[in-house]
């Protein structure tokens, strides 16, 4: 089964989300949260941090993930790991491939016509909130 992860990011007065506006499909010219491949054999949250350094710069010094929820897509074959976490402190953002963008807390994640995920940003975001007190 292929794995992957997608990576929400608060900054540190968890007011913004840090998302990624996609190069390719799928959902190109959408806006996502960042997030990448995990490799065989390597371990889920190592992956995690890692492509949240690759994508952004942001590094496990920076922020503490936390897995929220996992997804398994059986016709795909494939399973999507969501991290959440906040901020300790600003950071200079560096840009892999997708350009970086603040949105606030406020947008409209379930905006399919805007978003990824056919929803699934919003329900994931809402998640979170509801736990934020055990994630942060």
């Amino acid at each position: 089964m292929k794995k992957l992860n997608l990576i929400l990011v608060y900054n540190k007065d968890e007011d913004k989300i840090l998302m990624c506006k996609r190069e390719k499909e799928p959902y190109k010219g959408k806006f996502n949260l960042v997030g990448g491949k995990v490799e065989q054999n390597e371990d889920e949250l190592h992956a995690a941090y890692r492509e949240l350094q690759e994508e952004t710069g942001i590094t496990n010094k920076d922020i503490t993930l936390t897995n929220i929820m996992n997804f398994e897509y059986k016709m795909s074959d494939m399973e999507l790991e969501v991290y959440a976490g906040k901020l300790n402190k600003d950071v200079n953002l560096v840009e892999e491939v997708n350009k970086l963008y603040w949105m606030d807390r406020k947008e409209n994640f379930f905006d399919m016509n805007k978003f990824a995920g056919e929803g699934n940003i919003g329900h994931m975001l809402e998640q979170a909130e509801i736990y934020k007190d055990k994630l942060f």
